[in-house]
């Protein structure tokens, strides 16, 4: 079914915990993760490199909850951070900043120097107006900033238009035709030190074909700049490989990052990876209890207590994900549409789907690690579900459910 998630005896278990048992402690809706699928994850990408100079990023706008940052902490991850806020919450959790690259196109003033401070690893930086506020922000610190510019190499990614990144026409990076005027002008910026180039060209790639051509653009650019008395010391090639939502067939990891490996060849860079979605999308599940069946003329509905404010990503995407019964039940299999409680009438969870469940029933809705939380709302003045990790047959809250009351605790009414 997924890593860590099977089948014993009918009912559905993560690790060594029934997932029934996480959602009567726990309740529903409920985001439960798995910390042995993260730490196998990490190891396929972590293994095919041992040979080389590597550091592994992880994307923290996929899942930021503390407990899984820690989890990679101690692995020796670093991370790919787009905010302030995300640096921050490595660092709470215990991430090394020299180990952090900060990424994003819109980087302010105050988010430049809460990094500078914290001595991070990188700017990637995308834009040459960027350039410019950087090395400013650092001159009037005292400091100089490592930065590596992203290149925005016009690869189609071959991936849904609102997460491909590396076309000509998207907002990512500067364009291929103007990064080598960019290096020069980074080059000669007195509190700015070039120390490597960038490129991430979508994300939920399944053809391994358009990542390959990237690393081949970005190496032919490493080499020209080598030419130009701009050396580099790393290669970031960004994340974006896919996952299996339903029947994708995404690229082998191992067989990937040997590939990477063999264009780099005797360059002495050390190579940088972005992946978040590859590290914890199939590792985490959304349970949810089904609330009412409703049987209409045209529909039939499982209306469940999770909606789209947990899980956006069908409503934004059209996305697809596997919805499975905790418990294999003797009922009639129909055809429902899983649709939760939010006031729209893109609130459904999943279409057509065949189910043999009952009011009062629960759901675990798959490859919900990445992109669930970290999207999630409180539209509808809907509080947030709680976050658990299993560990072996340890289950434990990493993250309380909000109360009603926290919703709206830092309002205030009119004197």
């Amino acid at each position: 079914m997924r890593p860590h998630i099977g089948r014993r005896d009918g009912a559905l278990w993560m690790e060594d915990i029934a997932l029934e048992e996480v959602a009567e402690r726990f309740g529903t809706p409920c985001y439960v993760y798995s910390a042995a699928a993260m730490r196998d994850a990490f190891a396929a990408f972590a293994a095919p490199l041992a040979g080389r100079r590597h550091l592994i990023c992880y994307a923290v706008k996929a899942n930021g909850n503390l407990a899984v940052l820690s989890l990679f902490a101690r692995l020796g991850s670093g991370f790919d951070i787009v905010s302030g806020g995300e640096l921050k919450r490595v660092l709470a959790a215990g991430g090394a900043a020299s180990r952090i690259i900060f990424s994003g196109v819109g980087k302010s003033e105050a988010e430049m120097r809460l990094a500078l401070d914290a001595e991070i690893k990188c700017f990637n930086v995308e834009s040459e107006p960027e350039l410019e506020r950087l090395d400013r922000v650092a001159g009037s610190m005292g400091l100089k900033a490592r930065v590596s510019l992203r290149v925005n190499p016009d690869i189609d990614a071959k991936t849904h238009p609102y997460i491909s990144t590396g076309l000509k026409g998207n907002k990512f990076g500067i364009p291929h035709e103007r990064i080598l005027a960019a290096y020069r002008s980074a080059s000669r910026m007195a509190n700015l030190e070039v120390t490597g180039i960038d490129c991430h060209i979508g994300s939920q790639i399944t053809d391994p074909a358009p990542l390959g051509e990237a690393m081949d653009r970005i190496l032919a650019l490493v080499d020209g700049l080598s030419g130009e008395g701009i050396a580099l010391t790393h290669l970031d090639i960004g994340g974006g490989i896919g996952i299996r939502y339903r029947d994708e067939a995404p690229p082998d990891i191992d067989a990937y990052c040997r590939s990477l490996a063999g264009k780099l060849g005797s360059r002495p860079l050390e190579l940088l990876l972005e992946p978040g979605r590859a590290l914890v999308g199939n590792a985490g599940v959304l349970l949810t209890t089904v609330e009412y069946l409703k049987r209409d003329k045209e529909r039939h509905f499982a209306i469940v207590d999770a909606s789209m404010s947990e899980l956006i990503r069908p409503a934004l995407y059209q996305a697809w994900h596997e919805i499975a019964p905790l418990a294999i039940r003797e009922v009639p299999l129909e055809r429902y549409d899983v649709v939760g409680p939010v006031c729209e009438s893109s609130d459904v969870l999943g279409a057509d789907r065949d189910l043999a469940i009952a009011p009062g029933d629960r759901l675990a809705i798959l490859s919900a690690g990445a992109y669930a939380m970290a999207m999630s709302s409180n539209y509808n003045a809907r509080p947030r579900p709680c976050e658990v990790m299993v560990d072996g047959a340890n289950a434990f809250e990493a993250r309380p459910r909000e109360s009603l009351e926290s919703l709206f605790a830092g309002e205030r009414t009119l004197p």
